[in-house]
């Protein structure tokens, strides 16, 4: 069964089209359950759009159903789970949440994305649910669905990375808990990170998934995900062996100061706490700014109103953190971060406007 907001459904209702009180923001969710009862072999999906312009892929259903098959696989799924989706449904995220409640034969409760999905919950005993980072923090910011989010029993979070703050709290939780990787492309996640597990996240891939890097150390993947066809993603990594990873960040994001390369990512990782202290609840990332002496200079962009005095202290703590070659040059303030419906910060639209 499948819950669409406050209304059930039984598969054969999906699949004759009978949508009764259907309200129209869960229509594309329901179509979807509905071409894939119906036996429809291809599917158009959108990627996020975080990294570049969104673009529209074509992928067949024996894509999609192996990854299905692989994360029941991993996670030893039994019939009638119950599971929660509140990913954007036009997006691979959210339309995994229905493929996996139809094959797994499971039950699942649809809601729209929000910023904590858990907040208008009377009860959660959830055996599954996908959440991305911004929703985990928000949940765990508030007492109730903190304790909510305790009982889910598998929690897997994905569509960006977490800081080591979120990774120490989401080791707290009684259920297991894993950060995932994967992309529009590759059909959701191909490999797993238990979270749990004390230093750096190690993903294992999937079951049928391949992996090789290239000269620059970029990731590729070969799996039925892909079509059984090599893709080589924007992800540098460091392969700890042939069926594991960790993740350094995105080829694209790479910043070259000074001839020493710089990954963001691996900078928001060592910074977490210390954002966390000098700009509490503010969204946030670094990048890289043309420097004329330098070619590039690292920067953090913060959303909030300008405080020189706050930022340059941060700026000075920082630097007994990191190496003196990767220290934060600059901070700037913008008025709103943008974040994709995907729940990714989006980069490329925020620089656009504080650009601008």
């Amino acid at each position: 069964m499948i819950i669409f907001g406050n209304t059930s459904y039984t598969l054969d209702q999906i699949k004759a089209g009978d949508k009764g009180p259907l309200p129209s923001e869960f229509e594309q969710g329901f179509q979807f359950c509905r071409q894939w009862l119906n036996g429809q072999d291809r599917f158009s999906l959108q990627t996020s759009g975080s990294t570049g312009e969104p673009k529209i892929i074509e992928v067949y259903r024996k894509q999609l159903l192996s990854s299905v098959n692989a994360t029941r696989q991993f996670f030893r799924v039994g019939k009638d789970w119950k599971l929660l989706c509140c990913l954007d449904l036009d997006k691979i995220a959210g339309k995994m949440m229905l493929l996996r409640a139809l094959e797994w034969e499971a039950h699942l409760l649809v809601q729209l994305p929000a910023a904590n999905p858990l907040e208008k919950l009377t009860e959660v005993d959830f055996d599954f649910a996908a959440m991305v980072p911004l929703q985990v923090e928000a949940c765990l910011n508030n007492s109730r669905t903190a304790e909510a989010l305790n009982n889910v029993k598998h929690l897997i979070v994905g569509g960006a990375s977490i800081s080591l703050s979120l990774k120490e709290a989401l080791s707290k939780l009684k259920g297991s808990v894993y950060q995932s990787y994967g992309m529009t492309e590759t059909v959701s996640h191909i490999a797993l990170a238990n979270v749990k597990k004390a230093g750096a996240l190690v993903y294992q891939t999937l079951p049928g998934v391949q992996l090789k890097i290239d000269d620059e150390q970029r990731l590729q993947v070969k799996a039925p995900m892909t079509g059984d066809l090599w893709l080589l993603t924007s992800d540098m990594v460091q392969m700890k062996s042939s069926n594991s990873f960790i993740w350094k960040g995105r080829a694209d994001f790479v910043i070259n100061s000074g001839g020493i390369k710089i990954h963001p990512e691996e900078i928001t990782a060592k910074l977490s706490g210390l954002m966390q202290e000098f700009f509490p609840g503010k969204k946030y990332f670094f990048t890289g700014r043309p420097d004329q002496q330098l070619g590039q200079s690292l920067i953090a962009v913060v959303e909030g109103v300008d405080d020189k005095k706050v930022g340059k202290a941060f700026l000075n703590q920082a630097k007994a953190i990191l190496p003196r070659y990767k220290n934060p040059k600059d901070i700037v303030f913008v008025t709103e971060i943008k974040i994709t419906s995907s729940g990714k910060i989006d980069q490329l639209r925020t620089l656009a406007t504080w650009k601008n």
